[in-house]
């Protein structure tokens, strides 16, 4: 079975997957897989982004988004007759059986199938059949320049597949899309001396969560600390720097990333 891998620490947002999916598939018809995706309002392949932090401590998040490819696909079973999955695992839409079969737009619980008014077609991702069938990468795999696309037989991605988080999956539909090293949040912070008005590097910050376990970070040449790949949660931190008197144990209930801004230290 064929599947992809997407490693978020290697994507770097440059939308070069978005683009090639759109070079590949609007205005060119690919059967018996698809018919043209329209120049606007459909993206087989959605770059999500967001932005996490305050100012000026910010981090953009991306993540390429397509058809899951599902083992247990939701549009499989509502619309069967319109709806096929290949014998190498990638599941198609035939144009040809699914006219008028609105219903799978919302069947996905990935978002990844969209309505053609002009057709009224229900179109998403095909892998790019088309290619894989001459031997070729899905396009948007193959203009990837940072290798954060992978695509290829499961068995022989089954090393990064088993390091994936399930964060992104809808429980039960068994996703081929493999996403590694997800974002997660973040917690940052500046710290330095009050008296000098200079920043204090070095400065030893740690981070305990809510079972105990801890993190710690070093204020860089900026006085700056990070905290990275974070769940939502409580934590706790605290800062010791010499010849300074530190910082306590602070609650921080993390539910979006998070810039504490600064931490001014008394000289002791």
């Amino acid at each position: 079975m064929k599947a992809f891998v997407v490693d978020l620490g290697k994507c770097n947002g440059c939308y070069a997957c978005q683009l090639a999916c759109k070079d590949e598939t609007v205005g060119n018809e690919w059967p018996p897989y698809s018919k043209p995706q329209p120049d606007t309002g459909q993206f087989w392949l959605k770059m999500f982004e967001k932005t996490h932090g305050q100012v000026p401590k910010v981090r953009v998040e991306y993540r390429p988004q397509l058809c899951r490819h599902c083992g247990n696909a939701p549009c499989m079973d509502a619309a069967p007759d319109a709806v096929y999955r290949r014998e190498d695992g990638l599941v198609i839409i035939d144009p040809a059986k699914a006219a008028g079969h609105s219903e799978l737009v919302d069947a996905c619980p990935y978002g990844a199938i969209y309505w053609n008014d002009d057709l009224g077609l229900p179109q998403k991702c095909t892998g790019c059949a088309h290619l894989v069938d001459a031997g070729a990468l899905p396009h948007c795999v193959d203009a990837c320049a940072t290798g954060a696309l992978q695509f290829g037989e499961e068995e022989d991605l089954a090393d990064l597949v088993a390091q994936a988080t399930d964060e992104y999956d809808v429980e039960g539909t068994a996703s081929r899309v493999h996403y590694l090293n997800p974002f997660g949040l973040f917690v940052s912070g500046e710290v330095w001396s009050k008296e000098d008005d200079l920043i204090i590097e070095g400065a030893q910050v740690t981070l305990r969560d809510s079972e105990g376990s801890a993190r710690s970070a070093e204020t860089d040449g900026f006085g700056d600390f990070w905290f990275k790949h974070l769940k939502p949660g409580r934590y706790v931190l605290s800062i010791e720097a010499e010849g300074f008197a530190g910082v306590g144990e602070r609650a921080i209930d993390l539910k979006e990333s998070l810039n504490l801004g600064d931490f001014p230290l008394d000289k002791r």
